[in-house]
């Protein structure tokens, strides 16, 4: 074999543990969630010497529950990273689909239209108040040429007001009781033990100490949260409107010369973003039978480390709706293990941060890689 074969060989095994490298970095939070779990399997029962276990139905539906909001919050943030963009109202645009939700169904209700109807009135005031919202960020964004960070921080203080105006900086309540049922009752419920068993549709009447054997399976508010994210995941990898995201946040230059519509699709990203979050704020009304002009605020950086955790690239041009539910998994699994371990809550944080700095950190090196492998 002569020297020009065995460079070629070596430059060749070379670019194949680079592929190799990069492929591992692409599934690396199927894998960090998957040793999660095995771990908190472990160790609940070792460390904590609770008896239930960490991959039990209640545990598992708590799981699903806790993510709901945060995932809604991430589907819009997902769209709108992947343009080059962000928006840091969504959590205040949550809190006020909330606030004006409740006093919307409240409304309904009170006039003497069924509960159904209230309720329905509730989800279309939501909408059309954040969209609204949104479309008030977009057409800044994309019209005016403001910075992102800057429009949507705005728009945050803003909205923050409006909430707390309208709730009177109260949690609104009054609301009727079966409510509640839309927020927290299940397709499915299971009851463990002797007498127990599944039941589909409707809630089995029971005693008090079946009650506490029993656990709700796939919640409506988490139903509705996966038919959105089915939808997200559509439009996203089938649509011209997915494309279009996918090529402004490449190169937003080369999207316009290429027919690209840019500035209406920045308009309809960030009306999307709050759509999502006001869906998220009325779920959570439901499942609180209560409006809160604060819920929300807790829930912005969350969904933005379950976007970066998820793969999204915060300059834009790649990412997926499925990585953003790993990354909201991600961060349920931890907390709710870290809850179960009985671990101080500021240690839930300090773990969250150093995950997002470690997805970051795989991010860059899978872009370095790219670019060699290019340039090979």
């Amino acid at each position: 074999m002569g020297s020009s074969d065995k460079s070629a060989s070596k430059g060749s095994g070379k670019s194949a543990s680079q592929v190799l490298i990069l492929s591992l970095m692409q599934v690396w939070a199927w894998v960090f969630l998957a040793c999660l779990v095995l771990i908190f399997i472990v160790a609940v029962p070792i460390i904590s010497g609770s008896s239930v276990s960490f991959l039990s139905v209640r545990n598992s539906q708590n799981i699903l529950v806790a993510i709901t909001p945060v995932l809604l919050l991430g589907l819009g943030q997902t769209f709108v990273i992947i343009s080059g963009g962000i928006d840091l109202s969504v959590g205040w645009v949550m809190s006020f689909a909330s606030v004006i939700s409740a006093l919307a169904l409240r409304a309904a209700y009170d006039s003497g239209l069924p509960l159904w109807i209230a309720v329905l009135a509730g989800l279309i005031t939501a909408i059309i108040g954040c969209g609204a919202i949104g479309l008030f960020n977009g057409v800044i964004i994309a019209k005016l040429k403001v910075p992102p960070f800057i429009v949507t921080l705005g728009t945050s203080f803003i909205v923050r007001g409006m909430a707390l105006l309208m709730s009177e900086n109260t949690t609104v309540i009054g609301l009727p009781s079966g409510v509640r049922d839309y927020g927290n009752e299940s397709l499915m419920y299971y009851i463990r033990g002797e007498g127990g068993g599944m039941y589909f549709f409707t809630k089995p009447e029971v005693t008090v100490d079946l009650l506490r054997k029993m656990d709700r399976i796939i919640t409506y508010p988490v139903l509705m949260t996966a038919l959105v994210v089915a939808i997200a995941i559509y439009v996203l990898r089938r649509t011209k409107f997915g494309r279009y995201t996918y090529a402004i946040g490449g190169n937003q230059v080369a999207a316009t010369r290429a027919g690209v519509p840019v500035e209406s699709h920045i308009i309809k990203l960030y009306v999307l973003a709050s759509v999502t979050a006001g869906i998220a704020g009325f779920l959570s009304m439901l499942r609180f039978t209560a409006g809160s002009a604060v819920i929300g605020d807790p829930l912005l950086l969350s969904s933005i480390a379950a976007v970066i955790i998820g793969g999204v690239s915060l300059f834009g041009g790649s990412g997926s709706i499925v990585g953003t539910v790993i990354g909201a998994l991600i961060i349920a699994v931890l907390t709710t293990g870290l809850v179960m371990l009985n671990v101080p809550s500021f240690w839930q944080f300090i773990v969250v941060g150093a995950v997002v700095i470690l997805a970051v950190l795989i991010d860059q090196t899978r872009d370095i890689i790219k670019a060699k492998i290019g340039t090979g």
